[in-house]
């Protein structure tokens, strides 16, 4: 690619009309394209980060994190970005925090990371060890060593979606798609970064057994697809 990176934010948000604007006008201060996806809200959170200056794409019923980002890189990648951020609605991704990933796409990065392993001691016993042993499955899985794949803070490029796709609905979404960037050789970058708040129990959807039961599945099936790539001429 030639010429400045073209970059957009996507906030994917379910019920946080507390939250998004305020998450909306501080990233507004840094990337000047910020799509929210209202996934099915029922408490005007799409109206507030309208107000708040992003634009708005809605959900009728809630279909998951996964679902909503997909309808963000459709619509975003549709218009001509070539790199589009993630951040939650919640407030515990910084969009100060965005200049780090930046750079890092900036020096050819395909997915880039915004690790929290920095942090873990300041989680609660459950989510610290979740994360830190979904973490270590999902990296031997993925054959690299990540801290932290659980983490929406991110960078992915247009090739990388284009390439291997982004088809899980719900949290297993982010997971998979970090084996199959993996195992296709994309380049993955990570950088530490710092948080709003570092346990995110009272604001997360996250369903411990139900979604930890789908990203075993969903890694799996990504990494199966790994190997069909891999015996393709």
């Amino acid at each position: 690619m030639t010429g400045p990176l073209r970059v957009a934010a996507a906030i994917p948000a379910f019920d946080a009309a507390a939250t998004i604007a305020d998450v909306v006008r501080r990233t507004l201060a840094l990337v000047p394209d910020v799509l929210v996806v209202d996934d099915g809200s029922s408490d005007g959170t799409g109206a507030r980060a309208e107000a708040a200056g992003a634009r708005v794409r809605s959900h009728d019923s809630n279909r998951g994190k996964g679902a909503a980002l997909r309808t963000a890189f459709d619509d975003l990648f549709g218009r001509g970005v070539h790199a589009v951020l993630t951040l939650d609605a919640d407030g515990q991704h910084l969009p100060e925090e965005i200049p780090r990933l930046l750079r890092l796409a900036s020096e050819g990065a395909d997915l880039v990371i915004g690790t929290r392993d920095h942090l873990f001691d300041a989680m609660g016993l459950m989510r610290r060890t979740s994360n830190r042993l979904s973490s270590r499955a999902i990296s031997f899985v993925a054959g690299r060593d990540l801290t932290d794949v659980q983490s929406g803070f991110r960078l992915y490029t247009r090739k990388l979606i284009s390439e291997i796709g982004f088809p899980e609905s719900r949290f297993d979404a982010e997971s998979a798609v970090v084996v199959r960037a993996a195992r296709a050789g994309f380049r993955i970058a990570v950088v530490p970064v710092a948080l709003g708040f570092a346990d995110g129990r009272t604001t997360s959807h996250y369903r411990p057994v139900v979604d930890s039961l789908r990203i075993a599945s969903a890694v799996t099936r990504a990494r199966f697809e790994a190997r069909r790539w891999a015996r393709q001429p």
